[in-house]
């Protein structure tokens, strides 16, 4: 069997930590078990999906390595979905339903006043053609239902989960199809599943109820019910919903505005909700060959945003010049090498340029020692060995050394506390800008 899983995005909105989360899973098993992955644009709601939000859901997966084997758009396929209602209503599964949006609210809360649950009491199955009649006379529209096959349940063995089962009289029979003739979710994601061949369904566990009403309508189309797999949602570290402070910013947001790399956003939803440490990772194909849905627990997945600033760092860290030449402007390799232990994200390179270009202003607390350790700066162009020779001179001559000798000459020459190792640092800096900052100069 040939493994086939698809990320199913609405064009309606960006996509979010926990939709990219719900894809990378998707992707990591379609790679591992050599099988398809399909970008499926969920667009039947035509009147919010728009061909912007696509171009940018197609932009992100292809910015973090996501790439699919083959997509296709619902819009493309409702004469199909249009065959699959007629077949439906002619096997009886599929009735329609007038009540308001307000009656069945009343419903719902007298079901709930006498202690049952709010599910649909299938009054529309009992309707004569008269009171159909009669309904359309005052101008409703139905909505259709799909009747489940009750009493009963559905069982599966999720491959996160373990053995699931869903008593189908707890469950309203579910709208397919609304007063104005759109489709719900439900149904076209059945039939595109069912004719693409989809063999496993992984998402998230808020469709558990959603995958037992879908089985049903698997089954009543004849086709294959795939093995499902539920994970647990993200949620902030505290267990609070995803908001702006936490990890709901979207990622087009995280990669133009915060600056992240990819593979920091790869590392942390690869490994978040598992067993397994949360490490950063500069490519994919090791989170690949270690993906197992055994290794996803069944608590909640507690997301910290500050482990993206951490990882985006270390990642940074670990990256060969190569890797990032073309997003380089005038940044050699040795360059590179000397400044990327203390980046945090990539755009902090130009604030080390600019230090070593100036101007930079000086912090100078005793000028007669700096006036004599410029007198001691070796002679000659300045290389990697010259930061070693000048210090050894300076704590032979004036007994400085440890903190006291090195802090002042860091702040002299980059006006900053910390940074690049200086040694590595002073050729880039030269020798005429070394001598000027000494003097308390901005060069």
């Amino acid at each position: 069997m040939t493994v086939k899983v698809r990320f199913a995005p609405s064009p309606t909105g960006k996509l979010h930590l926990g939709n990219i989360r719900a894809a990378l899973v998707n992707w990591m098993f379609a790679r591992q078990q050599g099988g398809t992955f399909f970008l499926r644009i969920d667009d039947t709601d035509t009147e919010r999906s728009t061909v912007e939000n696509e171009d940018a859901i197609k932009a992100d997966l292809t910015w973090l390595g996501l790439l699919w084997d083959e997509t296709f758009r619902q819009s493309d396929r409702f004469a199909r979905y249009d065959a699959v209602v007629e077949k439906l209503k002619a096997d009886g599964r599929l009735y329609a339903c007038y009540e308001t949006a307000d009656e069945l609210e009343m419903k719902r809360k007298i079901q709930l006043g006498r202690g049952k649950p709010p599910v649909y009491d299938r009054a529309a199955l009992s309707l004569t053609d008269a009171e159909k009649a009669a309904f359309e006379a005052e101008g409703r529209r139905p909505h259709w239902r799909f009747r489940l096959e009750t009493p009963g349940r559905v069982d599966w063995t999720d491959l996160i989960r373990g053995d699931v089962s869903i008593d189908l009289e707890s469950l309203s029979d579910p709208i397919l199809i609304r007063e104005d003739g759109s489709y719900l979710y439900t149904l076209p994601s059945v039939v595109d599943d069912v004719d693409y061949g989809i063999t496993h369904i992984v998402r998230g566990e808020d469709h558990v109820t959603n995958s037992a009403v879908q089985v049903q309508i698997f089954e009543a189309l004849g086709g294959t019910v795939p093995q499902m797999a539920h994970f647990a949602l993200l949620t902030g570290k505290g267990g609070e919903g995803l908001s702006k402070r936490y990890g709901a910013m979207s990622i087009g947001e995280y990669r133009d505005e915060a600056g992240l790399e990819p593979m920091a956003i790869v590392s942390l939803l690869a490994r978040v909700g598992t067993s397994e440490a949360i490490e950063p990772f500069a490519e994919a194909q090791p989170l690949i060959d270690a993906f197992d849905f055994g290794k996803f627990g069944r608590a909640t997945a507690k997301l910290d945003p500050a482990d993206l600033e951490h990882l985006n760092a270390k990642i940074l860290h670990m990256t060969p010049y190569a890797v990032v030449a073309d997003r380089l402007d005038g940044v050699d390799e040795a360059m590179w090498e000397t400044v990327k232990p203390n980046l945090n994200k990539l755009a902090d390179i130009r604030e080390w340029l600019a230090i070593i270009n100036g101007p930079v202003t000086p912090i100078i607390e005793d000028a007669a020692h700096m006036a004599k350790c410029a007198e001691l700066l070796p002679a000659g162009a300045l290389t990697a060995d010259s930061w070693k020779a000048w210090t050894d001179v300076i704590k032979a001559e004036t007994g400085v050394k440890g903190r006291g000798l090195f802090m002042p000459l860091r702040q002299a020459l980059t006006g900053q506390d910390h940074g690049p190792d200086m040694a590595a640092l002073l050729p880039f800096i030269g020798r005429d800008k070394v001598l000027a900052r000494l003097e308390g100069k901005a060069a």
